[in-house]
């Protein structure tokens, strides 16, 4: 699916596939909830990368050739993104030369979709005069992102390029915390005053919106810039001439505050299914806006760390081919003490329990067949908790409805694996004692039991004390149920064996 161009830059970039489910989202929400959609989208990936492929040899025959007209037309025909990921196939050299080839707003576009390195590089490498081009041309959101992760030097050439307000408000956008809501939202958006009647509001919205970041979505405030209303350009297009802005605005609106967590933004955005959303100071003053393709990015970042967390790696912001080994090792090392340490809890509890080893030797046999079981019950309850705490689905409040259900279902999941292993060692196992399969058994369904509850228990309570829940996920899961599942089997062991 291809929208058509819009009346500005960010509309046009919202052509692309999966922006264009957010303009008409309802049409394709109920196609993506069937499941033959699915699949086609898998076969729809495939031949889009073919298409990529293709592309990219067309653009390498044409430079190769010498045919830079042809080379010049395709490139600043093409989608934006895709050029972007063009860039990463060439070499330094041929960098600058093709992104020289781009008109200014093409290149602009372009650069936004650009990775750190490339934009670094091609800054570093272009005169102030191209810099200046490519500023004017950005949205301010998008040029704050980039400096934000820039080495300093590219900044400065980058601010003083700029004009004294455009500089003030970098600085300003700069000076908010990160991952907050003032450093994602733009400040090119549609302002509208209540007085003002439908016909002038069109007409507004044709003077200035080839410079805004959306339409879709007008803002009404009043004398001291208070937020007061939102209109849908919908409305207006739809309403008569003579109505006023005060007559057709939605007075209910929901907006966040500058210093608000971007995970929480992203959480209203996935509540609502809205293209844009109102950022206001402690005043209530209408201050900016955060579009959809900046909480995509958002989204994004938030589930990579949590998957990071959850996996006991340290997060970060690289991509993993651009990390050196060393990178990739101090991220993971921190973790791997942390749970090596703690895996001396396991190592105590089996030197405690030393004499009934001796004496029933076929125990440590079946320590691992526990522990293991155990650990993977307690990681899928974890990850259902964490999913849905993320989600918003479970709250602090829902502590003891979550422990009980997962409770019941430890129950289940135990006598179901606990049967299987009884039946297992009955008629598959050789030399073991009726009384050791039945131990087995029941240290087993136990281990499950304790596993499930553990495993829903831990992320409520890192939530509790303000951690993040994704920090008990499976491998420290896994460490504590080993410990507390030995300590049961040989508990259970020392009373039904000696």
């Amino acid at each position: 699916m291809e929208l058509s161009v819009g009346v500005c830059r960010k509309e046009f970039r919202c052509r692309l596939p999966f922006c264009a489910r957010f303009h008409e989202k309802d049409a394709l929400r109920r196609t993506l909830l069937q499941g033959w959609r699915r699949c086609f989208f898998i076969w729809n990936g495939v031949e889009k990368m073919d298409e990529m492929q293709e592309l990219f040899e067309s653009l390498n025959k044409w430079m190769e050739t010498g045919e830079y007209a042809l080379l010049k037309e395709g490139l600043n025909t093409e989608q934006p993104a895709n050029i972007a990921e063009y860039f990463e196939e060439l070499s330094a050299e041929k960098q600058l030369f093709v992104f020289r080839l781009l008109t200014k707003d093409m290149a602009a576009e372009v650069f936004t979709y650009m990775d750190s390195d490339t934009q670094e590089h091609i800054v570093h490498s272009i005169t102030d005069r191209e810099v200046r081009n490519i500023v004017d041309e950005m949205f301010l959101d998008d040029t704050v992102d980039f400096l934000e992760e820039a080495p300093a030097n590219l900044v400065k050439k980058v601010l003083r390029n700029t004009d004294a307000e455009t500089r003030q408000l970098i600085n300003r956008f700069l000076n908010y915390p990160e991952n907050s809501a003032g450093s994602l939202m733009t400040i090119e958006f549609v302002r509208l005053r209540g007085q003002m009647t439908a016909a002038e509001a069109l007409q507004q919205i044709k003077q200035t919106g080839m410079d805004k970041e959306t339409i879709y979505t007008c803002y009404v405030i009043d004398a001291r810039r208070k937020l007061i209303g939102v209109v849908p350009l919908r409305t207006l297009i739809c309403s008569k001439d003579e109505s006023t802005i005060a007559e057709l605005m939605q007075d209910d609106v929901v907006s966040v505050q500058t210093m608000d967590d971007q995970e929480e933004v992203a959480n209203i955005f996935k509540k609502y299914n809205w293209m844009a959303l109102p950022v206001t100071d402690k005043e209530g003053r209408l201050v900016g806006i955060i579009t959809v393709d900046d909480i995509v990015d958002v989204i994004d970042q938030e589930t990579t760390e949590d998957m990071e967390k959850m996996a006991a790696v340290l997060p970060s912001d690289d991509e993993y081919l651009k990390m050196s080994v060393l990178e990739l090792a101090k991220n993971r090392i921190p973790w791997l003490c942390v749970l090596m340490i703690s895996g001396t809890l396991s190592a105590f509890v089996v030197e405690q329990y030393q004499t009934l080893l001796s004496s029933v030797v076929i125990l440590s046999s079946f320590m691992t067949i526990i522990t293991g079981t155990g650990g993977n019950a307690g990681s899928q309850a974890s990850a259902m908790i964490i999913r849905g705490m993320a989600l918003g689905e479970i709250q602090l409040r829902d502590t003891m409805k979550v422990v009980s259900k997962e409770f019941c279902v430890g129950l289940i999941c135990g006598a179901i694996l606990g049967l299987v292993n009884m039946a297992r060692m009955t008629f598959l196992s050789r030399g073991t004692d009726v009384v050791v399969d039945l131990t087995v058994s029941i240290s087993m369904a136990a281990a499950v039991i304790l596993a499930k509850t553990i495993g829903c228990l831990l992320p409520i309570l890192a939530k509790a004390v303000h951690l993040d829940p994704a920090m008990m996920a499976g491998p420290l899961i896994s460490t504590v149920v080993d410990a507390i599942a030995l300590v049961m089997y040989f508990s259970i062991a020392t009373a039904l064996i000696l």
